[in-house]
């Protein structure tokens, strides 16, 4: 290890590999490591030997499961919005060659105990259930409003400045009902609590926009999510960084991260060698003194032989049951995959439920998703700790992502990458889509 790196990275994870993909093709030279034996540290996807080991059951729950290698369980639930920041980094950086996509056949919002699917447009505000006649077509009118507002055009706006008007006054201006908004909110513009309601509407309008014009790529959902699950990923971007000359080591353990005497970091020791490089980035794990705790999520992965009741039999659902509904602070989401996504034996359904946790009795508070699933083959419970580092990293080159949070979708993430990339850079990463070929292989 006599050689110096622009960047050592520490763990696998998809923001880590994402970054250490990006900074190859950008010609620095980087080693990354793990401490764990395979790719994907906290997004990982295990088979069922792993999981049942990870959570300390019996092998002998196995034998009514299916074979193990059949099984690829992601460790957080999450899909991919197909016209979002995260589908940009892989068209951007063509990992979509290594990768296949299906899309998720619904998403679906529970209301009144009931599970409806989410109308995306003006169309489908129509013949939803969800809404009475009058509220079907004040949705549509709000819907087609977000669809063809235009900043520069006057005409589009309705006497509304949505730089200053908020989100609140924007659907009163439209007399959205209480319930119409929550399903709006959390499930189109996928917001996690009510602060947005005060805050100008500009990013709620555009993040609805995304969850439209999402849906009409594909039709029946916004989501897309990897065959083999999502840890195809990362290891999609380590294939990305080796072909640009990274370098990967797993089972590795790291010892320390060595510091000079002007405080900035100089390498990285490992089994009593130390690697030197201009700067560090890793998940919270590898840095114990350098974050601090901000939550808890908890979790659960269930394995079922139904598709869960309310979906209209889909192989893949995203369900959110908004805080109100569930009487709580914080959404819970549940993501729905299956045997057509290769994650599962023929017949089988993986559900993950999660939630940011506000008791000390965290599994209690998964209940309300659990019971919408129907009958439970296994389950395992996870509680994990959320931590945010302690500084921008400027000042030491240690650069340290945030934990992933509990929802669905890679929305937080996507940000906490592009803001880990400019503090190291000064840079915004460069999204702009590669010139297409004659086939155009630059689509998903």
């Amino acid at each position: 290890m006599d050689e110096e790196y622009d960047a050592i990275i520490l763990g696998t994870g998809l923001k880590e590999c994402i970054l250490s993909g990006v900074l190859s093709v950008e010609g620095k030279k980087v080693l990354h490591m793990d401490r764990n034996s395979y790719y994907g540290a906290e997004s990982a996807s295990l088979n069922l030997n792993q999981l049942l080991e990870k959570f300390k059951k019996t092998p002998t729950a196995a034998d009514k499961l299916g074979a193990s290698r059949d099984y690829n369980v992601d460790l957080i639930p999450k899909f991919l919005m197909s016209c979002g920041t995260l589908v940009q980094i892989l068209v951007k950086t063509d990992v979509t060659r290594y990768l296949e996509f299906k899309a998720v056949d619904g998403s679906f919002v529970v209301n009144g105990g009931k599970v409806y699917k989410v109308p995306s447009t003006g169309g489908e505000a129509l013949k939803s259930s969800l809404m009475g006649m009058l509220e079907k077509r004040r949705c549509q009118k709000f819907l087609e409003f977000v669809g063809e507002y235009d900043e520069e055009n006057p005409k589009t706006h309705q006497g509304l400045n949505l730089r200053k008007n908020t989100a609140k006054e924007v659907f009163d201006h439209f007399g959205l009902k209480p319930d119409t908004i929550d399903f709006i909110g959390h499930a189109m513009a996928l917001r996690d609590n009510d602060a947005y309601l005060n805050q100008p509407a500009w990013e709620n309008i555009n993040r609805i926009r995304l969850y439209g014009e999402s849906v009409l790529r594909y039709g029946n959902s916004p989501y897309i999510y990897p065959l083999y699950g999502l840890a195809e990923m990362p290891q999609g971007f380590a294939r990305l960084s080796a072909i640009y000359g990274g370098t990967y080591m797993l089972n590795k353990p790291v010892e320390e991260v060595v510091f000079g005497p002007d405080g900035k970091v100089v390498g990285v020791k490992s089994e009593g060698e130390i690697a030197k490089c201009k700067l560090v980035i890793g998940d919270p794990s590898y840095f114990p003194n350098k974050v601090k705790k901000v939550g808890q999520v908890a979790s659960c992965i269930c394995i079922l032989s139904q598709s869960v009741p309310g979906t209209n039999n889909a192989e893949s659902a995203q369900i959110i049951i908004p805080q109100k509904e569930a009487k709580r602070n914080h959404d819970i989401y549940i993501s729905v995959v299956s045997f057509a996504h290769n994650v599962a034996p023929k017949g089988r359904y993986i559900a993950l439920v999660s939630t940011q946790v506000e008791t000390d009795k965290p599994e209690n508070e998964l209940k309300a998703g659990i019971d919408l699933l129907g009958k439970v083959d296994e389950i395992f419970f996870n509680t994990r700790d959320l931590y945010e580092p302690l500084e921008d990293g400027k000042k030491d080159q240690v650069f340290i992502s945030k934990s992933f949070d509990p929802e669905t979708h890679f929305d937080k993430s996507c940000e906490d990458i592009l803001d880990i990339y400019k503090r190291i850079t000064g840079n915004d990463m460069d999204l702009t889509p590669p010139k297409k070929d004659e086939q155009g292989k630059d689509e998903v």
